[in-house]
């Protein structure tokens, strides 16, 4: 049985630390690895966190209160088990905002998604399906009516940057 006072690392784990600046004879004298001029060279050298060269450091590249993506998708968000607990066989977004599921129809459109379990035959009108919304409605042998999404889309930028250049 291995006794804890004796443990010992295996052979040539453990290196002797490099000491530079002893001497010439060591190949690490004089300037130490540290090459000869310039500011890394100096004594009390650290360098500051964060520092990249003289360019314009990521932390102050960035926004500083947060970030806003113009080309953001905003739907308007119900799931098939709404849908089953509502009357009626024929749903759109118009619907739903008159039953008051919705506040009003997202920007972008209605998108209907799959959780929750369809056992009636339902048509539905909306702008985008989930691919398990498309199986549970059509499974439960109802259709769905795809809707062409509204027109406007994203706000052009101030700067003209991010648009189609036309000829």
């Amino acid at each position: 049985m291995a006794n804890l006072s004796n443990l010992k690392p295996p052979a040539g784990q453990v290196k002797k630390k490099r000491r530079v600046g002893q001497g010439m004879g060591t190949g690490r004298g004089k300037y130490a690895g540290r090459g000869q001029k310039g500011q890394k060279s100096i004594s009390g050298y650290s360098k500051m966190r964060g520092f990249e060269g003289g360019q314009m450091p990521l932390h102050r590249r960035l926004p500083k209160r947060g970030f806003t993506n113009i080309f953001k998708k905003e739907y308007s968000i119900v799931n098939i088990s709404r849908l089953a607990e509502l009357e009626g066989d024929a749903f759109d977004a118009e619907m739903l905002v008159s039953a008051g599921v919705l506040n009003k129809v997202g920007k972008d459109g209605l998108k209907i998604l799959g959780d929750g379990d369809l056992t009636r035959k339902i048509t539905v009108k909306a702008h985008l399906f989930s691919a398990t919304a498309r199986k549970k409605i059509e499974g439960a042998g109802g259709s769905v009516e795809v809707l062409t999404m509204p027109a406007g889309g994203p706000k052009p930028r101030k700067d003209g940057k991010g648009q189609k250049k036309t000829k």
